[in-house]
């Protein structure tokens, strides 16, 4: 179906997390009419720590907000790998210099909310609705359509599931994916960065928190790394478990049971756990890779489409890259939706599912004993989907 070239392409996105405002920016970018519709009385993105690769860092500085995000972020200097009981050094490498000399970007590590709030600066503000909890969509002659739990319903030329891991959009058009509980439990925590400070003298190896520092055991691991410049410390906590599967993840739990989840790992890790006030805890899930993720002008992104464990720190990442090139393939395909969603799934999809598969290989990996070393993740963060030669599918 060829879309009338007197207007504009008007398409509707569900879902303004990060993948949904990325796709909504680059698109807005490209002079696209975009609508935002969010389930939420209103804006702001809860969560802690995100890293952003390479990869993530290209579509940051595509979409003109580089100075602001480096303001608001920090970039370790190095990364430590250390045992979970004696701190014993298992790797350290250089971080700072060789991201931006091997992959033409730099490694951040920076507070989703921080990201969240630029993202949505490039968004105009009457494009996006709140309140708009969307319940069902469909596929017409002339492009697609919603309809919200009030009983609005609105038609777009492209509708966008960008709803996470419970899309509506997805159950929708494909049906019911039941989430896997990956045996992974996890809690996150910001403390002041001098409590790490006030206790130099409890740690292994010296560490001033602009390091990017695991703790890895064969029961989980736990990571340290610096937001907003250093002034925060950020700790992600996994462990594996088979009997806590609940995947909400603003789940309050108590320091207690998280002291004793990792009960024998070194003292200095402890002590600093122990300094948190409050910690959430979440059970992590995933979803076996889709076949498919365009029916019609319906088309998935981010964890709607791909919901992937956090082991190699990229499903905010990937979700940025979808959100990036299916406005690029939108805008090469403007009088043709059909062919410019074929051309995106085409250009997404493998490169989502292998992340996907590597995510859940490597947490099986950091259960052995020894953990053999990490995957590879050159193919990961040397990917630039902002200049990758694009070329329009040919529909049947």
């Amino acid at each position: 179906m060829v879309q009338n070239k007197q207007r504009a392409l008007r398409v509707a996105i569900v879902g303004a997390g990060i993948g949904g405002l990325t796709a909504a920016a680059a698109l807005h970018q490209r002079g696209i009419e975009v609508a935002v519709y969010e389930r939420a009385a209103q804006m702001g993105e809860v969560g802690a720590g995100l890293q952003m690769g390479p990869n993530a860092v290209h579509v940051i500085n595509a979409l003109g907000i580089g100075e602001q995000f480096r303001k608001i972020a920090a970039e370790p200097g190095v990364r430590v790998s250390l045992n979970w009981n004696d701190g014993a050094v298992r790797v350290r490498e250089q971080f700072k210099g060789p991201m931006q000399e091997k992959y033409g970007a730099r490694y951040h590590t920076v507070h989703r909310s921080d990201v969240h709030q630029l993202l949505q600066s490039l968004v105009p503000e009457n494009a996006i609705h709140t309140s708009a909890h969307c319940v069902a969509v469909e596929n017409r002659e002339s492009g697609a359509a919603m309809r919200f739990a009030d009983g609005r319903e609105i038609e777009a030329d492209v509708v966008i599931g960008a709803d996470g891991i419970h899309s509506a959009v997805q159950t929708a058009v494909f049906g019911t994916s039941p989430a896997r509980f990956t045996n992974q439990i996890c809690w996150r925590i910001i403390l002041p960065m001098e409590e790490l400070h006030r206790c130099a003298d409890m740690l292994p190896v010296p560490l001033d928190g602009s390091e990017y520092t695991g703790w890895l055991g064969p029961t989980g691991h736990v990571l340290f790394y610096p937001l907003r410049n250093g002034e925060l410390l950020n700790i992600f906590a996994g462990r594996v478990s088979q009997q806590w599967a609940d995947e909400n993840w603003a789940v309050p739990s108590p320091i207690a049971d998280l002291l004793e989840a990792y009960a024998g790992w070194h003292p200095a890790l402890l002590h600093i756990l122990s300094k948190a006030k409050e910690a959430n805890k979440w059970g992590i899930h995933d979803r076996d890779p889709l076949d498919r993720w365009v029916k019609g002008r319906i088309a998935l992104l981010g964890d709607s489409a791909h919901p992937m464990m956090p082991t190699l720190a990229q499903g905010a990442a990937i979700s940025m890259e979808d959100g990036y090139a299916l406005a690029r393939c939108l805008e090469l395909g403007r009088s043709n939706p059909d062919a410019a969603l074929a051309t995106y799934e085409q250009e997404r999809r493998p490169r989502a599912t292998k992340v996907q598969l590597q995510a859940r290989q490597q947490f099986e990996n950091n259960q052995l004993v020894p953990a053999p070393p990490p995957l590879p993740v050159d193919w990961i963060y040397g990917y630039d989907v902002v200049n990758k030669p694009l070329k329009l599918a040919e529909l049947a």
